[in-house]
């Protein structure tokens, strides 16, 4: 993900993203604030049994985003102040490659808090595989050109997105589009509805 930000033009941060109400550029910066998230939570060690695990820390809503959550406003106002692309970039690659050597020196049984609750490092990773997929399925949604996901993390996200959701999704859907249609991202086709059956029902899964 770090490296399709780095090759977006000053041109793409101006676009959409896949998130609602937010341009490229406010993702971004959203994930500069996960990355710092990353790397203050694998510096608070927690001396308790842990409270939740890679799948249990995700709330489950069927409500999507309208962007008009204050956090989400915040997010938008600080990526304005950064003003050219370039600074986003560079603060993008310093902290995100921060977490990513943090996240591989780290000790996967290791205890950490956040959010008030306690999960083992490797847990806690391995939900930010989730998140960052997803948001880089997000950061590509109006830029055709730009690179896809790895295949190994969109496979693990649909395992974990099946998990949460308790049901599997048809065999013929690919990775990317189990994730877009089950977190609500693009709407099924009336093929992929039949498919879905009952499942189509209980859609979309809003992760938080």
């Amino acid at each position: 993900m770090l490296a399709a930000v780095a090759e977006l033009s000053d041109e793409d941060f101006a676009r959409p993203s896949g998130c609602t109400g937010w341009l490229v550029r406010d993702l971004v910066c959203h994930l500069v604030i996960d990355a710092q998230d990353v790397l203050i939570t694998l510096a608070t060690p927690a001396g308790t049994e842990p409270t939740r695990d890679a799948v249990t820390y995700w709330e489950v809503t069927g409500e999507p985003p309208t962007g008009d959550d204050p956090l989400d406003a915040l997010t938008v106002r600080l990526a304005a102040a950064y003003q050219e692309p370039w600074l986003l970039k560079f603060h993008l690659d310093d902290v995100g490659s921060a977490a990513g050597r943090a996240a591989g020196l780290a000790d996967p049984a290791t205890r950490v808090g956040t959010r008030d609750e306690v999960l083992t490092a490797g847990d806690y990773l391995s939900a930010y595989v989730l998140e960052w997929t997803l948001h880089h399925l997000d950061l590509i949604a109006h830029l055709p050109d730009a690179a896809e996901p790895p295949a190994e993390g969109l496979a693990r996200t649909r395992e974990m997105l099946e998990r949460i959701a308790g049901a599997v999704f048809p065999p013929s859907f690919s990775d990317r589009d189990t994730l877009l249609i089950g977190t609500g991202r693009r709407a099924p086709t009336g093929a992929e509805e039949a498919e879905l059956g009952e499942l189509a029902a209980r859609l979309p899964f809003v992760l938080g």
